[in-house]
């Protein structure tokens, strides 16, 4: 990084002085160890010093002097330091109107789709209050905000007695995007507007969440950021409908991937909407159909604490979308990042392996799925499919997260058919693995199975009663095992085998 040409400063900081006022004696200003750390933060990522400038005296009814006019005409990058001081002080506003004119004036205020002007919300401001140049621009949050009890709580930038992350990743975030923005500036004009992509970067749309998983969504959005992907929506999106079904639209028509957090909040719901924003988006993105490869995540038991939250889960966990194009995942976030990874690498699907497709290649392979409670109840349909010639193999219930998913993908892409025991597991958990069969092709599998059949055992349940499946045979075992029941399942296996 170098400073651009015709600039002086990097940056110009911008903030009203109230918010940089210590708390106690002996302490630093909010403000003043932002400073420290985002220069120090920055020439750890460049090498260089940068050169950051604010004005540290109180201009209280100061004439706006010319001296700092000129200061903001040759500074690069303005940081807004966001709080209920800052929308209502004259001065400040000055500031960002003499930044905004002069940048028109000297390369634009916008290259390509970023701002040189960077959000950092101290304190919450609804968006309605804030500026309007600054509408529209993301922001960098260092609060976290209770919608339901109307109250917001800073990130400590304390360092004793313990860190808080958060105030640590958003000043991350904010520093490489500044650097990102000097090394933009610093190309030629022509070249500036432009986003640079690395071989093989991907669009990826990462979807506004609630606040209950904004953490995590931050999380994913600075790894594939790092990984040079470009991460959209890359700037507020609105918040009335017809307004915001238009944006979500050109935003997923310009993605290869999306990406859904649900957790247990609904979220807030949009003017002239009925539903929420996470619903919102995943509505869109379900309408670009086969187009669109999507992710939907909801972490290991979730709860949704609210009805209309629990009906969108449940869309999900029990394949209601009909699509097949999606993969929807109920793991650790740790998972998620992995299964993200694999996506926008966009592997190649796996050859067949040499004699898939040969005569007398050696025992049909079946993958007997069950339930960890029902390990016990499966032996006698693992010995009779065994005694059929058969090799049968069952899900790994041992290791951690990750390499059990991955065994149990991998299962689903080498068997030659597949049995689905439902005991004791719930009828959720037998949709899930319906899904996984509809969807298989993803995983890498190049052929058919010879056969599938969802095995019913006791104890008998309406939903079991209930259970249909147009590609699967369905078996029902209430009073036992009894062979017979799978000879169809059997014939085709061994009519497969036979060709």
């Amino acid at each position: 990084m170098s400073t651009p040409a015709d600039f002086e400063d990097d940056l110009f900081i911008s903030y009203a002085h109230i918010d940089n006022q210590p708390l106690a004696e002996g302490l630093k200003g909010w403000v003043e160890t932002f400073h420290e750390r985002l220069r120090v933060r920055l020439e750890q990522m460049t090498g260089e010093r940068p050169r950051i400038w604010r004005d540290r005296k109180l201009q209280g009814n100061d004439v706006f002097a010319e001296t700092l006019v000129a200061r903001l005409s040759k500074a690069a990058i303005l940081v807004a330091v966001i709080s209920p001081r800052y929308v209502k002080s004259d001065w400040c506003l000055k500031e960002l109107c003499e930044f905004s004119r002069s940048a028109d004036a000297r390369g634009g205020l916008t290259l390509g789709d970023k701002s040189r002007v960077f959000k950092v919300v101290k304190f919450h401001v609804p968006v309605a209050e804030h500026p309007e140049q600054l509408r529209g621009v993301l922001g960098y949050e260092f609060f976290e905000y209770d919608p339901e009890r109307g109250r917001a709580r800073e990130f400590s930038p304390d360092v004793t007695p313990a860190r808080d992350i958060r105030y640590w990743e958003k000043l991350d975030d904010i520093a490489y995007d500044v650097k990102q923005m000097l090394d933009t500036l610093a190309r030629p004009t022509a070249q500036a507007t432009q986003t640079p992509a690395g071989a093989g970067a991907k669009t990826v749309y990462l979807s506004e969440t609630t606040s209950d998983l904004s953490a995590g969504r931050d999380l994913i959005k600075r790894e594939l950021q790092m990984q040079g992907h470009v991460v959209l929506p890359d700037r507020e999106l609105p918040l009335t409908g017809p307004a915001l079904r238009d944006a979500l639209g050109e935003y997923m028509s310009r993605s290869s991937l999306s990406i859904h957090l649900l957790g247990g909040n609904y979220g807030i719901v949009p003017e002239e909407e009925t539903r929420s924003l996470v619903e919102i988006q995943s509505e869109v993105a379900e309408s670009r159909g086969e187009e669109l490869r999507r992710i939907v995540w909801m972490p290991s038991g979730l709860e949704p604490r609210d009805e209309r939250q629990r009906r969108l889960v449940n869309h999900f966990r029990l394949g209601l979308n009909g699509q097949r194009n999606i993969e929807v995942l109920q793991t650790s976030l740790e998972e998620l990042k992995k299964q993200i990874e694999e996506r926008v690498a966009d592997k190649p699907e796996p050859a067949p392996a040499a004699g898939d497709d040969d005569d007398g290649g050696g025992p049909a392979s079946v993958y007997l799925i069950c339930d960890r409670e029902d390990l016990g109840e499966v032996t006698p349909l693992e010995d009779y499919l065994f005694g059929r010639g058969f090799n049968v193999f069952l899900p790994a219930m041992e290791g951690d997260e990750s390499s059990v998913r991955e065994d149990h993908k991998a299962n689903l892409v080498e068997c030659d058919a597949v049995v689905v025991y439902y005991g004791r597991g719930s009828d959720v958990w037998l949709r899930m693995k319906q899904r996984e069969l509809q969807k298989v092709a993803g995983y890498g599998r190049a052929r058919p199975m010879l056969a599938k059949a969802i095995y019913i055992a006791g104890p008998p349940t309406p939903a079991k009663e209930h259970v249909r499946d147009h590609e699967a045979l369905v078996v029902k075992g209430f009073e036992g095992f009894v062979p017979e029941a799978l000879a169809p399942f059997v014939e085709r296996v061994e009519k497969g085998v036979r060709g």
